[in-house]
C-alpha cells in the first residue's frame, strides 16, 4: 500500500508518544561509549511541514506537540523531546543534518515537524550509523535528498524483507524502530513476524514496535502476540487520549512495545505519563498503561 503519507498526521498525540520513548531510548543507547546502528523499517519522509497542505488538512498536531511547544512546566523527559523538536525548526536547521544548538530560553516558531529519522540523527555519533526503508518513491526521493553519507544509507525497499539482511549487524548493537501504517490488515501478522524472526537473527537487539490504538481486533491482539515472540525482557506503554466516532472509527490512542527496553525507561514512564495523558486529553476518560516483563 502507497496511499499513506504521514504528512496528514505528522505531531499528532501518537507521534508525541512514539518520539518521546524513541528519543530515550536513544540516549541510553548513546550513553554507552560502544557505537550503534539505527535501522527504520518504515522511515516516512523524514521531516514535514505543519504549514503545508497535507499536514493543515487534518491539523493534528494542534492537539500533539502544539500542546507543549511552549510550555515552561514539562517533565524532564518530555523537555528533552521537545528541545529536540525545537532545534528542528530553528531557521538554519536542515534535515538529515545535525541540528544546530539552540539558545537558552528561544522558543522558535513551530513550523516543521521532524519523523523518526531526524530524531535518530540528532542523537549520532562519528562512530554510529543508519539504515532507512522507504518503500513510497515520493518519501523514499525526499529521504535520499537530505539523509545521505558514510553513516546513514536510505534504502528505497520494503522494510519487513530488507530488515533481514541487516541482522546481525555490525557492530553488534543495534536499534530498530518498526513502524508501518497498519492501512492493510496483513501489516500486523507482518510486524509478528518480523520481530520473531529479528528476535532469532539478533537476541541483543532492541526493537521497538509502534502500533495503533483503533477498531480492529488486530490491533488489540498486537501486544500479546508480541509477548509471546518475546517473553521475556519487554515493556509496552500505550496512551488513550480521545473517544472513536460514533461508528467505532477514528484514533484513540496508540502504543509502543519495546523488545529488551533501557531498565530506565519503566521508571522514567511511570514519571511522565500521567502529565502527558492529562496534558494531551481530549475527554475525560483519557489512561494510559505501563507493563514490563523484565529479562
Amino acid at each position: 500500500m502507497l496511499a499513506y503519507r504521514h504528512a496528514f498526521h505528522a505531531g499528532n498525540h501518537a507521534d508525541v508518544l512514539k518520539h518521546l520513548v524513541l528519543d530515550q531510548v536513544l540516549r541510553y543507547m548513546t550513553a554507552k561509549d560502544k557505537p550503534f546502528r539505527y535501522i527504520d523499517t518504515h522511515a516516512g519522509a523524514g521531516g514535514y511541514a505543519l504549514k503545508g497542505a497535507q499536514a493543515q488538512k487534518t491539523a493534528e498536531y494542534r492537539e500533539g506537540i502544539n500542546r507543549l511547544w511552549s510550555r515552561a512546566d514539562l517533565p524532564p523527559a518530555v523537555a528533552d523531546y521537545v528541545h529536540g523538536v525545537h532545534r528542528f525548526n530553528l531557521p538554519d536547521a536542515e534535515p538529515g543534518q545535525p541540528a544546530p544548538e539552540l539558545e537558552k530560553g528561544m522558543t522558535p516558531p513551530l513550523k516543521l515537524y521532524p519523523g523518526s529519522p531526524s530524531i535518530a540523527r540528532m542523537h549520532l555519533r562519528p562512530g554510529d550509523s543508519m539504515r532507512l526503508f522507504e518503500l513510497h518513491p515520493a518519501d523514499a526521493r525526499t529521504l535520499a535528498a537530505h539523509f545521505g553519507g558514510k553513516q546513514v544509507q536510505v534504502l528505497h525497499e520494503d522494510g519487513f524483507a530488507g530488515l533481514k539482511a541487516l541482522l546481525p549487524p555490525t557492530p553488534r548493537r543495534a536499534l530498530v524502530l518498526i513502524d508501518p501504517s497498519y492501512e492493510l490488515v496483513g501489516d500486523y501478522g507482518k510486524v509478528v513476524a518480523c520481530v520473531r524472526d529479528a528476535v532469532q537473527r539478533f537476541p541483543e537487539g532492541v526493537y521497538m514496535v509502534w502500533y495503533p490504538q483503533v477498531a480492529r481486533v488486530e490491533a488489540v491482539q498486537l501486544p500479546k502476540r508480541l509477548m509471546a515472540v518475546a517473553p521475556k525482557g519487554w515493556l509496552h506503554v500505550r496512551m488513550t487520549v480521545k473517544q472513536a466516532d460514533a461508528q467505532g472509527f477514528g484514533l484513540a490512542g496508540s502504543g509502543l512495545f519495546i523488545v529488551n527496553p533501557p531498565y530506565t525507561l519503566h521508571e522514567t514512564l511511570q514519571g511522565v505519563m500521567p502529565w502527558l495523558v492529562q496534558t494531551l486529553a481530549q475527554f475525560d476518560g483519557a489512561n494510559y498503561l505501563i507493563e514490563e516483563q523484565p529479562a
